[in-house]
């Protein structure tokens, strides 16, 4: 399946293009850690293109933009085939990032998930520190169902990080052990049907 946006083009995710995130930024700001790319080697990258894309409860595409460079993927994971439901993951290059690759890759996998794939629901989590990420997703029409604490997924940051001090509200501190805030949203084939209804009568 391809997909194709204004700027970019979404394709299957092949062991090429993992490999080539290796080659990705670093995020400056340990906020965002998690979402730096951690592997080096071959073997490392294998075993992780494995883990990802081996099953069928997971889906993934590239992002390509105009320039056909790799700068980001999008995932679908736990897929229920009962429910017609799954989360959305979706990653980019940091240097890549406030260049409006994200709502577009959205805007163009959406209509394909919830009409040819025949999905029902797709549910995100986000954490409350993402702000940015929060806008794009509810712009696009995602609700927040529940709010809840995770633990902080970068290990040995002090709590007392400048980063993390910037936004303190988003996070709980407890036994020396950092918390954040995580917004779990949802967008369902009706609210996105109706949604793309009324936004098409508005330019009518």
């Amino acid at each position: 399946m391809i997909i194709k946006g204004k700027r970019v083009t979404l394709s299957p995710l092949t062991l090429e293009d993992a490999k080539s995130m290796r080659d990705w930024g670093v995020h400056d700001t340990v906020l965002l850690g998690d979402y730096n790319f951690p592997y080096e080697n071959d073997s490392e990258i294998r075993k992780w293109f494995r883990y990802k894309t081996f099953t069928i409860f997971n889906k993934y595409f590239g992002i390509h933009n105009e320039d056909g460079r790799l700068v980001g993927y999008l995932g679908i994971k736990n897929k229920d085939f009962i429910r017609r439901s799954s989360y959305l993951g979706i990653v980019f290059d940091p240097e890549y990032l406030d260049m409006g690759y994200g709502t577009e890759s959205l805007e163009a996998f959406l209509p394909q998930y919830f009409q040819k794939m025949r999905m029902r629901t797709l549910y995100l989590e986000v954490a409350e520190f993402n702000r940015r990420a929060i806008r794009v997703y509810e712009k696009l029409g995602f609700i927040p169902i529940q709010y809840y604490t995770d633990l902080f997924p970068v290990e040995g940051i002090s709590r007392d990080h400048p980063d993390i001090m910037a936004s303190k509200s988003c996070f709980v501190f407890k036994d020396e052990k950092i918390y954040n805030y995580i917004y779990k949203m949802k967008l369902t084939r009706k609210r996105y049907e109706d949604r793309k209804d009324g936004l098409e009568g508005m330019i009518d």
